[in-house]
C-alpha cells in the first residue's frame, strides 16, 4: 500500500517527551505530535509590548515518515496559506542537519544559525526535504514575524503542507 497523508506526521522538538509548543526550539524530536487546528498550537500569544515593538519568533518541528516500509521520495514542504493577519508573516527553512537532534536555540527570539528562511508560498515554491525512509525525520524551522504596531488579532493562522512521491 502506498504512503498516505496519515503516514506523514509532524512532531514538536525540544526533547523526547516535550509537549510544550513554546519549548519546541530544536534539539531532539518529541514523541508528541503537533496538534492540528488548535489556537496557539505552535506559537504563543503576542503581548501588547511585542506587537508595539514588532517581534520575530522561531519554532522547530519535525516531519516524520511513519510508514513501515516505504520511502517518502523527493519530499517538499511549503506554506499553503500565509498568516491571516496582515500584520504578521511566516517563513520556513529546512534544517541543515539530517534527522534528530538539530541545533537548539536559547529562546524563541534567537534565530537558528546557518538557516536560510524562505516564504515558500505555494507548492511551486516548496523547499526540498529529500527522501525520508521509514522512520526518518527532517526538521523544519518556522519564523513568525509580527510587524511593529501590529493590531490585535484573535485567530492568526498559518498552514504548512508537504508532498512527495512513493512507490506503488
Amino acid at each position: 500500500m502506498p504512503i498516505v497523508s496519515t503516514d506523514i506526521k509532524i512532531y514538536l522538538s525540544g526533547g523526547a517527551s516535550n509537549s510544550d509548543p513554546n519549548a519546541s526550539l530544536g534539539g531532539v524530536i518529541s514523541s508528541v505530535e503537533l496538534v492540528d487546528n488548535s489556537l496557539h498550537n505552535l506559537f504563543d500569544k503576542i503581548t501588547g509590548s511585542e506587537a508595539d515593538a514588532g517581534d520575530n519568533e522561531y519554532r522547530c518541528i519535525f516531519i516524520k515518515n511513519t510508514h513501515a516500509t516505504l520511502t517518502y521520495q523527493s519530499a517538499k514542504v511549503y506554506i499553503h496559506s500565509q498568516t491571516t493577519s496582515s500584520d504578521t508573516s511566516a517563513m520556513i527553512s529546512v534544517a541543515t542537519e539530517n534527522g534528530s537532534p538539530v541545533q537548539t536555540i536559547a529562546n524563541e527570539g534567537v534565530a537558528p544559525s546557518g538557516q536560510t528562511f524562505s516564504t515558500a508560498d505555494g507548492a511551486v515554491n516548496a523547499l526540498d526535504i529529500g527522501d525520508l525512509a521509514p522512520g526518518e525525520t527532517k526538521a523544519i524551522w518556522i519564523k513568525w514575524t509580527v510587524g511593529a504596531g501590529a493590531a490585535a488579532y484573535a485567530n492568526d493562522t498559518l498552514v504548512l503542507k508537504t508532498y512527495g512521491d512513493t512507490e506503488a
